[in-house]
């Protein structure tokens, strides 16, 4: 039997991880009012394995302090329990008081990558005809829509991994650009101990550990060292010109913009080593199968589309795309990075990864929905857009939040936070306490990963079923119910926003039939029997359509069949360091965390692992800056300060300071990144940006 089937009785149910975009295969045992976990032996993802996130997340199904009321901020300023029809009765009210006076778009909706594919896709359709807005985004801007958009431009499809994990395995090569899964996704590692690995990071992180060849840039000058690893390729006789010349199409265009970017200018630039270029190049094309993979660090920046483009080029350079055995690929972060960027959340797009400026795709969405093409709104702001025109003339007055923490999360978060408190009104569903609810007039308490069925959509493209295993705490309420009640209190039809997931499916399968994400070949019955199903997967006679675990083998996913080469070039982050900040600060993950924190900070084990904020210096640095090892500092940016406890590390940078973000109050490190976008992507800066420390004093109690 398949390990992504369900077990028998006593077996335990087969579902998966709540967190990252592996989904790694769990059995949860049901135990009480909690489950315990174990790994699905067979699923060949994490083959066995689970990282200290999967092995405690069941600790999270009994939080004390679990929201299982609605609560409703009165009058005097607190937050009060309340049942479900006053709550919802009043945030429908004011919403209704919002558009009467600011119109469809006075309302803006704020969504998550870690909802399921029917979440995200009933999301979107809420927001754009219960609410008729154009105002929607969700917190994946903030991870994979750099990649996505270098992704479809260079190939015509946007799929985080166009080949099975388990490809990565037989490699000779692989290099992880910004990316750091020994931390993020350890049960990925176990993919990567045949290849020697060359690992681009700024930091010496745990994965850089484990290369054969560590390159380690200036943050922000990526794109210089992309650009100068293509001019190698060419210079020195690795471009594969059959593949160029049949398969792709840019590659002058992309030459012209890598040819000033000679090895020694890019170690002037970079820091990088003439000599450790050089051997990244040869090591990726001379192995037998390569693979590229970009992360985070490439991709969270100002340029983060033209950089993972960049590295698209060196990749499609050397003739690795669209082949067996080699590629490039995109390592998407969240549990359902993939699927939540495929059916509406997005402000510009329609499920199937549909545009929402198409007509074609207005009307076949439509057609699904029962609605006027006409009557759907067109594209809205980015994330950090709608968060920053929240309360502002001509921004949304009311923001409904489901699945995100943007107090912790957003970039320039002192500001989010001042914008949230300006609403006339602020939504946010929820199953624990956050940072964010905090600030809500009205918060709604949701079913948790373990006590509903759904799919989602992991980074190699593979849609998996998310299976009960415990029944919902009295009076919490999942998001497809709170939608539906929303959505009949403000005048819908009640069949149109059904609560049953399975019925959701059934609809998104006809609403991306025909679309890029065309999930319509594939159904609760088909991944119930233990089919692997990849998308696309369309709709075939007899519904057996295998769908398509590795893309791209026979023609890139454009008209024409052929991969784009990209001209860019490279140019400085939106914030240097100088007289005033001297110093780069990186954020990123550490391994006992999750996201915002809200939810792995209640665990224990994983609290008692990472307690806190910290900042790693190198010692010489903060040996300057009058910093040892465990005391305070203060770091601060242009637009606020940091407080956290010193880490001297040796390996790292000595311009450069790294802080995790999934702590709250002082110790965000999102109170220092600031608001510079991808002029594509939307994507915020987070990865750099220029600082100062110095000690900080504990205040007396």
């Amino acid at each position: 039997m398949s390990a992504d089937r369900a077990r028998g009785p006593g077996a335990g149910v087969s579902t998966h991880c709540a967190y990252c975009a592996l989904q790694c295969g769990t059995l949860l045992r049901p135990n009480g009012p909690s489950a315990e976990v174990e790994p699905s032996p067979g699923f060949p993802v994490n083959r066995g394995a689970l990282c200290q996130k999967g092995w405690t997340a069941p600790a999270l199904l009994t939080a004390p302090d679990r929201l299982r009321r609605p609560l409703v901020r009165e009058p005097g300023g607190d937050l009060v329990p309340a049942g479900w029809d006053e709550a919802l009765d009043l945030v429908v009210t004011r919403l209704d008081r919002v558009r009467e006076r600011y119109g469809p778009d006075g309302v803006g909706v704020f969504g998550g990558g870690g909802l399921t594919n029917e979440k995200a896709y009933a999301l979107g359709k809420f927001a754009r005809v219960a609410l008729g807005t154009s105002q929607i985004d969700y917190n994946g801007r903030f991870c994979m829509s750099s990649a996505a958009a270098a992704g479809n431009a260079a190939f015509g499809l946007d799929r985080g991994l166009p080949f099975p994990v388990v490809d990565l395995g037989d490699a000779d090569v692989v290099l992880l650009a910004g990316a750091n899964p020994a931390e993020t996704m350890p049960p990925l590692m176990r993919h990567l101990v045949r290849p020697r690995l060359i690992v681009i990071d700024p930091r010496r992180t745990r994965t850089a550990e484990q290369a054969a060849l560590h390159l380690q840039p200036a943050p922000g000058t990526d794109l210089a060292l992309a650009l100068g690893l293509l001019h190698l390729a060419v210079t020195e006789n690795h471009l594969d010109k059959e593949y160029l010349d049949t398969r792709t199409t840019g590659i002058d265009a992309a030459w012209r913009y890598a040819l000033p970017w000679w090895p020694e200018r890019v170690e002037q630039v970079t820091g990088v080593p003439v000599e450790d270029q050089r051997t990244a190049v040869r090591m990726l094309a001379e192995a037998g199968r390569s693979y590229l993979l970009t992360g985070r660090g490439v991709e969270q920046h100002s340029k983060g589309t033209d950089t993972t483009a960049a590295f698209i080029n060196l990749a499609l350079a050397l003739g690795l795309p669209g082949r067996t055995g080699s590629g490039y690929g995109c390592l998407t972060g969240q549990g359902n990075g993939q699927g939540g960027r495929e059916h509406g959340q997005k402000a510009d797009q329609l499920p199937g990864y549909r545009m929402i400026t198409d007509p074609a795709a207005r009307a076949h969405v439509a057609g699904v929905w029962g609605v006027d093409p006409a009557s759907l709104p067109g594209p809205g702001r980015s994330a950090y857009e709608l968060l920053d025109a929240l309360g502002t003339p001509g921004g949304p007055r009311a923001l409904l939040v489901f699945g995100s923490n943007p107090v912790v999360s957003a970039p320039y978060a002192a500001h989010v936070a001042r914008r949230l408190a300006a609403l006339d009104l602020l939504v946010v569903a929820d199953l624990v306490p956050s940072e964010t609810t905090e600030l809500a007039d009205v918060v709604l308490p949701v079913a948790q990963w373990a006590e509903e069925d759904g799919t989602t959509t992991s980074l190699e493209g593979r849609v998996l079923r998310r299976r009960a295993a415990l029944t919902p705490p009295a009076g919490v309420r999942t998001d497809l119910e709170i939608l539906h009640g929303l959505a009949v209190r403000l005048g819908q039809p009640a069949h149109r926003f059904p609560v049953s997931p399975r019925t959701v499916f059934d609809e998104l399968r006809q609403a991306s039939s025909g679309g890029r994400a065309d999930y319509a070949g594939i159904s609760y019955e088909r991944l119930d029997a233990g089919e692997a199903l990849y998308w696309p997967c369309p709709d075939a006679p007899g519904g057996n359509h295998p769908g398509t675990p590795r893309l791209f083998l026979d023609r890139f996913a454009h008209a024409d069949g052929l991969a784009r080469l990209a001209a860019v070039e490279h140019r400085d982050a939106a914030e240097t360091p100088d007289a005033h900040y001297p110093l780069h600060a990186t954020t990123g993950r550490v391994l006992a965390q999750y996201q915002s924190g809200a939810q792995t900070r209640r665990v224990p084990e994983l609290l008692a692992a990472a307690p806190g904020t910290h900042v790693e210096i190198h010692p010489g640095t903060a040996a300057h800056y009058g910093l040892t090892e465990g005391a305070l500092a203060k770091v601060t940016s242009a637009r606020g300060s940091t407080i956290a406890r010193v880490r001297l590390v040796h390996t790292l940078r000595t311009d450069t300071v790294f802080l995790p973000f999934h702590f709250p109050g002082a110790g965000r490190a999102n109170l220092l990144t600031g608001p510079a976008l991808d002029p594509v992507s939307r994507m915020p800066e987070f990865k750099v940006c220029a600082v100062r420390v110095e000690p900080w004093q504990e205040r007396q109690a």
